[in-house]
């Protein structure tokens, strides 16, 4: 574990005044740390969410502070293609640049329930939703020197050793934490082939994989609240949100992250800690799997990251 007055945190995030930052749903939790920071820092940022009502308190509770920066509230649901569409074509046409995106959103366990495309939710939301937002943004994110794209994985994505492209619409059933881990596989597959095809296409925008470690939000609602107190207590050394944001922000903001890089936690089991460089398997890392599933995204989708001008 790095000496902890070597450690990366929030009093070494760089001044962003006049960056444009998306956080997307940041209304609680990691999300609303990470939109806060980046708002303490400077930058302009748009927090793209379902729920008007919960993103507005959440942005007048930010407000109170000593932000240097802006906070706006705009519609997104990520279960929804054409809501994403719509999202896209609007920030595009109010924003000449975009510095920071940070695909944060995510739904863990919830009931079997499929997005309006028929996807599996967390496979719909986690990974499709964003590879959408991503796509649309990227012609924007391409023409920002400099502009960066984290995405949220998790540690959870180690329980799966593939991505069972046949079951993504529930085809053959439903298991919650396998679904789940999926979405974060397919998360984490997603940032590091997009800045291998950033790399290709000559572009200098960075995707950048993040992940927080453990600590108890409300992505966890739809578990048992005594078999959470257990899992918790298994962990053993959890942190607060703002802690567990650290990897983001330092992805999203440090000058020493780097493109297909993917940083978490530095202590055991990567579980806690403060941000360091965290474990890709050989399955997150395999160019096949990449392919696969990015031919499936851009089939899902009907979009592509090639041709941006």
């Amino acid at each position: 574990m790095l000496i902890k007055n070597e450690s990366w945190t929030l009093a070494d995030m760089p001044g962003l005044s006049g960056k444009t930052a998306i956080v997307t749903g940041a209304n609680t939790g990691i999300g609303y740390e990470i939109a806060r920071s980046l708002y303490v820092a400077g930058a302009d940022v748009t927090i793209a969410a379902r729920d008007e009502t919960k993103t507005m308190a959440a942005i007048a509770h930010m407000s109170s502070g000593q932000g240097r920066g802006s906070l706006k509230y705009a519609a997104l649901d990520l279960a929804d293609l054409d809501s994403v569409k719509r999202f896209s074509e609007a920030f595009c046409d109010h924003h000449p640049a975009l510095d920071i995106l940070v695909n944060n959103a995510g739904v863990m366990y919830p009931p079997a329930t499929r997005t309006r495309e028929g996807f599996e939710l967390q496979f719909g939301v986690n990974f499709l939703g964003h590879f959408a937002l991503s796509a649309r943004l990227s012609a924007i994110l391409f023409k920002t020197p400099g502009s960066r794209i984290v995405t949220m994985s998790s540690g959870a994505y180690k329980r799966v050793e593939n991505i069972d492209f046949s079951n993504l619409k529930m085809e053959k059933g439903y298991d919650a934490a396998q679904a789940y881990a999926t979405s974060k596989l397919a998360d984490l597959v997603f940032a590091l082939e997009l800045d291998r095809q950033i790399r290709t296409m000559g572009y200098q925008t960075a995707s950048i994989a993040a992940h927080p470690g453990v600590s108890r939000t409300s992505l966890q609602r739809h578990i048992d609240p005594k078999e959470l107190d257990e899992r918790m207590l298994a962990f053993g050394e959890t942190m607060p949100p703002a802690q567990a944001a650290l990897p983001a922000l330092y992805a999203a903001t440090s000058p020493g992250a780097t493109g297909g890089a993917y940083y978490g936690p530095d202590g055991e089991h990567e579980y806690s800690g403060y941000p360091a460089p965290a474990l890709i398997t050989e399955t997150a890392k395999s160019t096949q799997l990449a392919a696969q599933l990015w031919e499936l995204a851009e089939e899902a989708t009907g979009l592509s990251f090639y041709n941006k001008h």
